[in-house]
């Protein structure tokens, strides 16, 4: 059974980049509140080390009062979700509560997988209902819950949309093989966006030419999250984030530190890179897909790109915690999502990469352009250059965190 100590300096360093302009950040629909995100941060990052616990009988046994009480407590990131432009309704929600009679506690009370996983450690680590039936983490956390033993597997039987549904490109993570503890809530992909005002009208394709094209010079960002960063990088240079070995990140922080010292890179950033984007400060970056979609409407000079060597993509991930009260009232919720219609009407809210199959016709009558965006329902080609980082083990992220750390002066 895996266990994890208290996070070390370079991983708390690494999760407060994340809360206050990383991943963390990331704007399910805008930009999160840097003060609120501020807020939590110093919170989050006191006594939140993953404690040295595992699974035992009596910690995962729950009963099911789904057919008793009506109800399920779903705890999701901030903007994660449709709702009415006056922001009192969320269609969806309400639209499962009229059909099924079970009342849904939604709850946005996620702002960064650390953070979310000191409220509820606590209860799962002592065998305890977390007063939650649903939850969405990002992949690297919901592996280490389901390594712990701390999340409770599907009953397929209650599942037949996801089942049926379930994009090919989600169907197996390293994390969880076969998707029996979890299904993904939306996709996060990661691509090189450019300003082609700043570059002159040349296109920018390569993390090779974000590193070495002097034409760039100074006017290049990465991202300050270490897989995102780490993992083009290792693409570009014809290995597998999939395989990463100590060897092969040596190599990449190598490669990228060489632009460092040539002040190739101007900086390391989180979702800000979009600001000077716009302006034309930054003329390239590595970018989340997901800023895209809106700032794409807002300035036509902004292109993106997934480059042939591939490109990263991650998943925040629907799961039930131990004693959860409401199981089969959770799975018929995380069912009802799978519905390509009800899928569709998130898309076009949250514009993030969809992974319901068969969406795209639903979509399209919402709105053809984002039905046709192969940043929300991404084409054959761009499924073929997906990369996942492979899960890392505690000791792995320590080092390639406080490497990365340096590389970046953080």
């Amino acid at each position: 059974m895996e266990q994890y100590e208290p996070l070390t300096p370079p991983q708390r360093a690494a999760t407060l980049r994340s809360m206050t302009n990383g991943r963390g950040a990331l704007a399910r629909r805008s930009l999160l509140r840097a003060g609120a995100l501020g807020a939590v941060a110093t919170a989050g990052l006191t006594g939140c080390g993953i404690p040295a616990a595992g699974r035992t009988g009596s910690s995962t046994t729950s009963t099911d009062h789904s057919a008793t009480e009506k109800v399920v407590d779903f705890s999701n990131w901030t903007e994660y979700i449709d709702v009415t432009d006056d922001g009192k309704h969320r269609p969806t929600l309400e639209a499962f509560t009229k059909r099924t009679g079970i009342k849904v506690n939604y709850t946005e009370d996620i702002n960064d997988n650390v953070e979310f996983f000191g409220k509820i450690k606590p209860q799962l680590s002592a065998g305890q209902d977390t007063g939650r039936d649903l939850m969405v983490l990002t992949d690297w956390l919901a592996g280490r819950m389901i390594r712990l033993g701390w999340v409770q597997q599907l009953d397929s039987a209650n599942l037949p949309h996801a089942y049926a549904n379930l994009a090919q490109r989600f169907r197996s993570p390293d994390w969880d093989p076969g998707r029996a503890y979890s299904y993904p809530w939306q996709g996060i992909a990661t691509c090189i966006a450019y300003n082609k005002k700043a570059t002159g009208g040349r296109k920018v394709t390569s993390v090779s030419q974000l590193l070495d094209d002097t034409s760039l010079k100074g006017r290049v960002a990465m991202l300050s999250e270490m897989r995102d960063t780490i993992g083009m990088t290792l693409l570009d240079m014809g290995r597998r984030p999939e395989n990463v070995t100590d060897d092969t990140f040596d190599a990449a922080l190598a490669r990228i530190q060489k632009a460092v010292d040539s002040q190739q890179i101007r900086k390391f950033t989180g979702n800000e890179y979009t600001d000077g984007l716009s302006k034309g400060d930054i003329a390239a970056c590595v970018a989340w897909a997901g800023d895209l979609v809106q700032l794409r409407i807002d300035d036509p000079d902004i292109e993106y790109v997934f480059p042939d060597a591939g490109f990263l993509f991650s998943t925040d991930n629907l799961l039930i915690p131990n004693k959860a009260r409401h199981k089969t009232n959770a799975e018929r919720l995380i069912d009802y999502y799978y519905e390509p219609a009800i899928a569709a009407q998130v898309s076009a809210y949250i514009n993030y990469v969809c992974p319901v199959a068969g969406v795209q016709p639903y979509l399209a009558k919402i709105d053809k352009s984002l039905a046709d965006n192969p940043l929300i329902v991404p084409d054959a080609a761009m499924d073929a250059k997906a990369h996942e980082f492979r899960s890392l083990s505690q000791d792995e992220d320590t080092r390639y965190e406080e490497k990365f750390s340096k590389l970046i002066g953080a």
